[in-house]
């Protein structure tokens, strides 16, 4: 307690016409709570003038993460090194130098592309020689330019007639007809008008072009097909929930087995959710497995709240102690047997948030933001890394980073209710899982992997908004399951939407329990018939 002068406080009661304090402790304990209330104000008003400067940043400001956007102008330009100088940390690791890649040609953009030779000939009247009028004779062609042409979409009717066929010499023997009938492929939507691949560029419209179904009901009436939304939605219900299902259910499986894998979850609004009201809030989780465990899967799953008996549900059968990667929300803890890892770009977005619209440079947020700027820093010298390498790598300059990171966090004396007071206590609490990258080299340091794989739904979301039932939420996690799962190994979606809508349901047909590893999007004749073409830079051409 400070020391204070009670002949003020004194004088100042009677000036009031209030009873003056009859004795010391008493003014003392009023002094306290006067105190108290205002650390109290100054938190609610550093929190309140914080969220003030997050609403202007997420308006006008750049949403960047990278150190040369986050600080200012010049800081980032010209002080750089002053700002991020630290004499006790270790020599970066020695990287091959980054060089910029040339352009593609016209060539490297068309090669995988098939190719219609037009050759311009002369008229048999003007191949004549016009100075011995002697006849001409082709000697060779040459090329004059390239063009990309696109021919649009075409609507047709397929009419699918089954021929019989009889024994005649059976007929005559035994006066009965031996009558055989070719095989029919099962429809895609039965006593529908979908074949595949008026489905397959359905889902493909909605789940990779983010086109909402009202839309393309516009779009089919401009080819002279009147289709209804719900037409559209019944098929993609139907189809998903029905032929996509089982591919989904032994995808899950195949996850279950990968040492790491990483979650996360987000907003979806269903209007007719029962017992909810049409504005609350359901979830979209998403699982992925981790870098260098097996080949990529993406799953999502619809679930009514965010409680945190769905991921662990969700991932019974997994194996005991793998690594679950996730963001700092308490809903995993419930996940047993589980190694419990945690992002580094969530804290370093809270010091970002901490930061102060002045003065950054000698803010504890900066420096907070500056060993979490280190080890991005130094993963991305190692990307290309095998697993084992790149954890000797991590012991080795990583882990003193860390040490000194949680050193001088227990100096940080932040005011409470401020960004800066939550970042620190977010990695206070977080300590162990945000370490757990040193554990095995297949770990990341942040859960960017799973937020790339659900920013795919969060942008459909912004144009189809919600989902009206429960059975079209399902049926849309489904299917973004399947193509995010295909565009994560190389696959063409419409492709492979496409080879799924005509085989699958004959086979489910025949065997609603069989085996569908041949379908997976990493399976040999899959990837052979479905992939995206590839240029010599290893990057997708068009």
């Amino acid at each position: 307690m400070k020391n204070v002068d009670i002949t003020g406080i004194f004088c100042y009661t009677e000036r009031m016409n209030k009873t003056p304090f009859q004795d010391l402790p008493e003014a003392l304990k009023h002094i306290e709570i006067l105190e108290r209330d205002m650390s109290e104000m100054q938190a609610e008003n550093a929190r309140l003038r914080d969220l003030i400067r997050l609403a202007n940043k997420a308006r006008f400001g750049s949403s960047s993460e990278k150190a040369k956007y986050i600080l200012d102008e010049q800081i980032s330009l010209f002080n750089e090194a002053e700002v991020f100088a630290d004499e006790s940390a270790p020599e970066p690791v020695i990287v091959e130098k980054h060089t910029r890649k040339p352009k593609r040609t016209k060539e490297q953009l068309a090669k995988e592309l098939p190719v219609q030779e037009i050759v311009l000939e002369l008229p048999e009247n003007e191949r004549v020689c016009g100075i011995c009028e002697g006849d001409l004779h082709p000697i060779g062609k040459t090329l004059v330019r390239r063009e990309l042409n696109f021919i649009p979409a075409k609507a047709f009717v397929t009419e699918i007639y089954q021929t019989s066929y009889n024994c005649g010499d059976c007929e005559k023997e035994s006066d009965e007809a031996n009558i055989v009938k070719a095989a029919v492929p099962a429809p895609v939507v039965k006593r529908g008008l979908a074949s595949p691949s008026a489905a397959a560029h359905t889902f493909y419209q909605k789940y990779v072009n983010a086109l909402p179904l009202y839309r393309q009901a516009k779009d089919w009436a401009n080819f002279g097909v009147t289709i209804s939304r719900a037409t559209l939605a019944n098929w993609i219900i139907y189809i998903a929930l029905t032929w996509l299902a089982p591919l989904w259910d032994q995808m899950k499986t195949q996850l279950l087995t990968a040492d790491v894998i990483l979650a996360d979850e987000t907003v979806v609004q269903v209007l007719k959710e029962p017992g909810k009201t049409p504005q609350s809030e359901s979830r979209m989780w998403v699982y992925c497995t981790g870098s260098g465990c097996g080949p990529p899967i993406v799953l999502y799953e619809y679930q009514p709240s965010r409680a945190g008996e769905h991921p662990k549900k969700f991932l019974e059968g997994t194996k005991p102690g793998f690594y679950l990667h996730t963001d700092g929300y308490a809903g995993y803890n419930g996940v047993k047997d589980a190694v419990h890892c945690g992002c580094w770009a969530h804290l370093r977005r809270k010091f970002n948030d901490a930061l102060p619209k002045t003065d950054k440079k000698d803010s504890k947020a900066l420096e907070g933001l500056s060993f979490c700027q280190k080890l991005f820093k130094l993963e991305d010298g190692w990307a290309e890394f095998t697993p084992e390498n790149r954890l000797k790598h991590r012991h080795k300059y990583s882990e003193p980073v860390l040490d000194e990171f949680f050193v001088w966090l227990e100096s940080v004396n932040a005011l409470q209710g401020g960004k800066l007071s939550e970042a620190v206590t977010y990695a206070r609490n977080q300590r162990k899982p945000l370490s757990a990258f040193l554990l095995d080299g297949r770990i990341e340091i942040s859960t960017n992997r799973v937020e790339n794989a659900i920013r795919p739904f969060a942008v459909g979301r912004k144009n189809f908004l919600f989902a009206d039932t429960v059975n079209g939420a399902k049926a849309s996690a489904i299917a973004y399951s399947v193509v995010e799962t295909a565009r994560a190994n190389g696959l063409n979606p419409y492709q492979y939407l496409l080879h799924l809508f005509t085989e699958l349901p004959s086979v489910l047909t025949k065997d609603p329990a069989a085996a569908l590893t041949e379908f997976f999007p990493w399976a040999g004749v899959i990837k052979e018939n479905c992939r995206f073409a590839v240029d010599e830079r290893g990057q997708l051409s068009v």
